[in-house]
C-alpha cells in the first residue's frame, strides 16, 4: 500500500487545514488508517486513528474535540479536519495504515506510512 499525505501548509492560529492522505495498491477499506505528527526535536505523537468502515475513531486528548479524521472508501482516502490550530500543532503529518480493523495510538501497529506534509501554525 502507498500513502500520499498532502494538504499542509502556513496557517495562522485560530485558523483550520484539511489533509488528505490518499491510498493506492491495496484494498483501502481492508485498513484502518491513523494519523500522527512529529515536531522538531521530539518523538512522533498519536493525532488520530480511524476503523476501517468508520465507526471507531480514537483521539488524544491534545486534539480531541478540535480534530476529526474520516475516511471515503470510494475514493480510497482518508482526512483530517483541523480547527482550532494552536502554534503547538506545527508539526510534520503522517499517515499510516494498519491491517487490523481497530483504532491504536501505537505507531508500531502500522504497517505503512506515507512520506508527511508540514503543517506550520504561526501565532
Amino acid at each position: 500500500v502507498q500513502l500520499q499525505a498532502s494538504g499542509g501548509g502556513l496557517v495562522q492560529a485560530g485558523g483550520s487545514l484539511r489533509l488528505s492522505c490518499a491510498a493506492s495498491g491495496g484494498t483501502f477499506s481492508n485498513y484502518a488508517m491513523g494519523w500522527f505528527r512529529q515536531a522538531p526535536g521530539k518523538e512522533r505523537e498519536f493525532v488520530a486513528a480511524i476503523s476501517w468502515g468508520g465507526g471507531s475513531t480514537y483521539y488524544p486528548d491534545s486534539v480531541k474535540g478540535r480534530f476529526t479524521i474520516s475516511r471515503d472508501n470510494a475514493k480510497n482516502t482518508v482526512y483530517l479536519q483541523m480547527n482550532s490550530l494552536k502554534p503547538e500543532d506545527t508539526a510534520i503529518y503522517y499517515c499510516a495504515a494498519m491491517k487490523y480493523n481497530s483504532v491504536s495510538r501505537d505507531g508500531r501497529l502500522y504497517d505503512y506510512w506515507g512520506q508527511g506534509t508540514l503543517v506550520t501554525v504561526s501565532s
